[in-house]
């Protein structure tokens, strides 16, 4: 069994602009942090009105790990945890690069991709470094 799918609300929102194109995250003007994923509420200081924005996009890997399938199966990927410079971790895929090639440290940069008209943030290396 599936879950539901959305139309409404704050994440239906942000889908909508992945499926434009578009990646944003949330920014809370009371305590001045970002948020990601979508939330109601800011989860630092509970305030009810978070902002739309557009992250810079750039990032670090912080975490990753090789998902195994076969060839016929699509190959090989890599799932990483991404920690924007803006102070948010979402987790997806670094596209540009086989599995094995993804070293945590290494800086990436966000794009969405669209794969039958529905939006996903994915990363490409940006510079190959380690920092």
């Amino acid at each position: 069994m599936s879950a539901p799918i959305t139309t409404s609300g704050i994440q239906a929102r942000h889908q909508t602009e992945l499926d434009q194109g578009r990646f944003f995250i949330q920014h809370c003007n009371a305590c001045q942090q970002h948020v990601y994923f979508p939330r109601e509420l800011c989860p630092h200081c509970g305030v009810a009105h978070l902002d739309w924005v557009a992250p810079t996009g750039h990032g670090t890997v912080y975490a990753v790990t090789t998902v195994r399938r076969k060839p016929e199966a699509g190959g090989d990927y890599n799932v990483s945890l991404i920690d924007l410079d803006e102070g948010v971790r979402l987790m997806s895929r670094v596209d540009d690069l086989p599995p094995q090639a993804v070293r945590i440290g290494q800086r990436v940069t966000a794009r969405v991709q669209l794969i039958d008209g529905h939006g996903l943030v994915v990363f490409d290396a940006k510079t190959g470094k380690i920092v």
